[in-house]
């Protein structure tokens, strides 16, 4: 099968989640809420070890979780590695979180203020700077293309998914691990008025690849990236994405989305909704590669049901993606693309993103004979 030049997937998914360890976990934790005594915080030495601990905190720890397993999942490291398997200059790294460091900011300008900077810790105050998380996964992995940190707000996560992607499209890079990942610590309750609870201590990943890449080296994708929209409201942005109406699979709306009355909504109230935060707790810049990882999940429950004679419009197994080699396959209907919002009306602006189904990886052309003397002759 050939792919355009900016055709993105996504080749593998990494989770540092409690309770919810696959996508389809997450997903399923997400359509019903677990009751009773919340799941134990997510053991990070258990994933990266005694090494991957020293002098960091606790949301760069939890993003080099998330990003270890995404580069497993997709086939770029060893099981038992670390080092990845391509070129590093050919990965890149973007990273989202409002909060992550937060609390080393605030407690360095504290000590700072209090005595005097000859009493920080010279290991410690490198976690001060606003893109020690993206730093931290590049250097632990030897990843040496573009590194790029976003604070942007609720949309931050989706944001982050799109900047990956356009690096890829660009040509910048061939692949690229993108990072959400929050936690709450006295800092960051304090400041938002909430209780640990009722807050995120996790991490989510994706690897989002050239397809014409990850299909060279044999890497299967789980998920292709459609549009991406960036609008002052929630229904301009639906609308952007799904012109004339058109109903999407599945809706993961925005952090405690409250409907409004029929009609306001901008997507029909038969389509289903999943909100992760229902799950995790409140995501803030980590919601966009959350909702990215469910979807994954979503995505792969509908290509489960959709078997041999399936109906067109009905699951991944359909016609559309039966076309020969080379062949352009029809556009994904609208009722098996999972749309993904974060931000609302209230909020600065909203971001929408579709995440579609992918076709089986074709299997690679058989391997050529070896070339005799006379076939080099003149």
């Amino acid at each position: 099968m050939t792919h355009g030049p900016g055709e993105v997937v996504v080749t593998g998914v990494g989770l540092a989640v409690p309770g919810a360890g696959t996508p389809e976990a997450l997903l399923r934790r997400t359509a019903c809420p677990v009751t009773g005594p919340a799941p134990e915080p997510f053991d990070t030495a258990a994933r990266i070890g005694r090494r991957g601990h020293r002098y960091k905190d606790r949301a760069t720890r939890l993003a080099l979780c998330a990003a270890l397993e995404a580069l497993r999942n997709a086939g770029l490291i060893p099981p038992e590695g670390e080092e990845v398997t391509v070129p590093g200059d050919t990965v890149g790294v973007v990273a989202s979180s409002n909060l992550g460091n937060l609390d080393t900011a605030c407690l360095t300008a504290a000590a700072i203020a209090e005595r005097s900077a000859v009493d920080l810790s010279p290991m410690s105050l490198p976690n001060a700077s606003s893109n020690v998380i993206a730093s931290w996964v590049a250097i632990r992995h030897g990843l040496r293309g573009p590194n790029l940190m976003l604070c942007n707000g609720a949309t931050s996560g989706l944001d982050a998914v799109h900047w990956g992607a356009a690096l890829v499209a660009a040509g910048r890079v061939r692949r690229a691990v993108v990072i959400g990942v929050e936690t709450h610590n006295a800092v960051v309750e304090d400041l938002l008025g909430r209780s640990g609870g009722e807050l995120l201590d996790g991490a989510a990943a994706l690897v989002v690849e050239g397809a014409r890449w990850a299909e060279a080296r044999g890497a299967r994708a789980v998920a292709a990236l459609g549009p991406y929209e960036r609008r002052a409201g929630l229904g301009g942005c639906v609308e952007a994405l799904l012109p004339d109406g058109a109903a999407p699979g599945v809706w993961f709306t925005p952090e405690r989305y409250a409907e409004g009355p029929a009609g306001a909504v901008p997507v029909p109230g038969t389509v289903p909704r999943y909100d992760v935060t229902g799950a995790v707790g409140r995501a803030s810049g980590a919601l966009g590669v959350l909702q990215c990882a469910a979807a994954v999940g979503w995505l792969a429950r509908a290509g489960a049901g959709a078997g041999a004679g399936a109906d067109p419009e009905a699951g991944v197994g359909s016609a559309a993606f039966e076309a020969g080699p080379g062949a352009v396959p029809d556009p994904v209907p609208a009722s098996r693309q999972a749309l993904i919002t974060s931000g609302d009306d209230t909020a600065d602006a909203v971001a929408g993103l579709l995440l579609l189904p992918t076709p089986d990886r074709c299997p690679p052309p058989p391997a050529r004979a070896a070339l005799i003397s006379m076939e080099c002759s003149r």
